[in-house]
């Protein structure tokens, strides 16, 4: 059964797939003020510029994407159920604490949304929009009854 969302954040947008026929359609016009035009040349570059370009986009909106449903919270690659989750609000990130999506650090462009377990272990959750990020969280762990607030 497909779970609502409760919150969500694709990871990028899809603009970017814009620099390439962007970048073509400049140069073709500077070429038409210049003499010959060659507009499969132009065609060819555009498409060489925006394959490349949908792969990138393709992968950031599958690694940095956040979505937060009744039953799992979603980052990259990673899938945190909400029934481990123990608390949200007033928990303090840790040195070496895992984070979320799979990657080392916190992504570019996001900020900690560090989540209790509970087993005791806090592991470093990630949003661009922390704070709506944390509240959707403490919302779901109240009408769940399992959340917690701050010890």
């Amino acid at each position: 059964m497909d779970q609502p969302t409760l919150y969500a954040e694709p990871g990028t947008s899809w603009w970017p797939l814009l620099w390439g026929p962007v970048f073509a359609v400049l140069g073709f016009a500077v070429e038409a003020l210049t003499g010959a035009v060659r507009p499969l040349l132009w065609l060819l570059v555009a498409l060489v510029l925006l394959l490349p370009t949908a792969l990138w986009v393709q992968g950031r909106r599958r690694l940095y994407a956040v979505r937060l449903t009744p039953v799992a919270l979603h980052q990259g690659r990673d899938e945190l159920r909400v029934g481990d989750v123990e608390a949200v609000e007033g928990v303090e990130p840790r040195a070496g604490a895992r984070v979320l999506g799979g990657g080392w650090s916190l992504p570019r462009g996001t900020e900690a949304v560090p989540l209790r377990l509970v087993d005791g272990t806090v592991v470093m959750g990630w949003a661009r929009d922390a704070d709506a990020l944390r509240a959707a969280i403490a919302k779901l762990l109240t009408t769940r009854g399992g959340g917690h607030s701050a010890t």
